[in-house]
Formats: structure tokens, C-alpha cells, sequence
């Protein structure tokens, strides 16, 4: 693969990390805005306690999704930081590391996805796998859930 084929590859990759964030991003916004028109139309019943505990909940229920809509966003924010045009010879940020089987791009956490019949694992540049990786090149081996696993190429 060529170093013009390794960056498109990438900048594929980093697309989707993007598309895939700002689906989670509208998703939590929807489910927000739902939360919030529920909490304006109940009216306060005779039962007072029942109402205050129900509006109790609500409020600890729009507080965790606005949590999950400020960690969508500051990952959003990371992944815009990170330059995918850069050819790595070692792990790091915005970098592809490709072993027998498995891969992985250091840009989001976004878990294990299959991108044409291939693995990826998405990283959070954050994440303690991510870390253990940064400097790692081709040719070294690591250990990923009980394999040892050898990278073959990075980039």
C-alpha cells in the first residue's frame, strides 16, 4: 500500500470515527429534548411526593445525558485535533497499527468495528491500551486480551 493510500485509508477511518460521534452526539440531544418536553407537560398531581420524586429522577436522568453529551463532544473534539496525514513509524495519536488479524487507529473510542471483513479496534488516544501502544512499532509484540499479538506495520 502506498504512503497516498495509507493517509486516504486513514482519513476514511477518521470520517467514520466522525460520523459515528455525531450520531451519538444527535441521539443524546433527541433523547434530552424528549426528557425535557416529558418534564414540562407533567403536571403536579395531589400525590406531592410521588411528584417530587418523579421529577427527582428526571433531573438525575437529564444530568447523565448531559455528562454523555459533553464526553461526545470533547472526544469529537479530540479526534478534530488529530492529523491523519501523517505517515507514523510508531504509535501515536491518529496512527493505524496493523497485527495478524487485528488492527487498531488511535483516534476514538469507539470499540471494535469491521471495516471491509477487517477488525478495527477504535482507541481513545487516552485510553491505557492507547498509551501502552504509543512508541510501539513494527515488529514489536504486545499482549491483547491474553494474545501476544506482533504489529506488522504502522502508519
Amino acid at each position: 500500500m502506498s504512503d497516498q493510500q495509507k493517509i486516504a485509508f486513514k482519513n476514511e477511518l477518521k470520517q467514520l470515527c466522525q460520523s459515528m460521534i455525531q450520531k451519538r452526539i444527535e441521539a443524546v440531544k433527541s433523547t434530552v429534548e424528549s426528557a425535557q418536553q416529558a418534564a414540562n407537560l407533567e403536571e403536579k398531581s395531589s400525590a406531592g411526593d410521588k411528584y417530587e420524586t418523579s421529577r427527582a429522577m428526571n433531573h438525575l436522568e437529564q444530568e447523565m445525558h448531559s455528562r454523555q453529551l459533553a464526553e461526545n463532544l470533547k472526544e469529537l473534539a479530540t479526534l478534530h485535533s488529530i492529523d491523519a496525514s501523517i505517515i507514523y513509524t510508531f504509535g501515536h495519536a491518529g496512527s493505524f497499527l496493523e497485527c495478524s488479524g487485528i488492527s487498531f487507529f488511535i483516534a476514538a473510542g469507539l470499540g471494535k468495528q469491521t471495516i471491509d471483513s477487517n477488525i478495527v479496534f477504535f482507541l481513545s488516544p487516552h485510553a491505557p491500551l492507547a498509551r501502552s501502544l504509543q512508541n510501539k512499532k513494527a515488529g514489536d509484540s504486545f499482549l491483547f486480551n491474553t494474545t501476544l499479538l506482533t504489529i506488522v506495520d504502522v502508519y
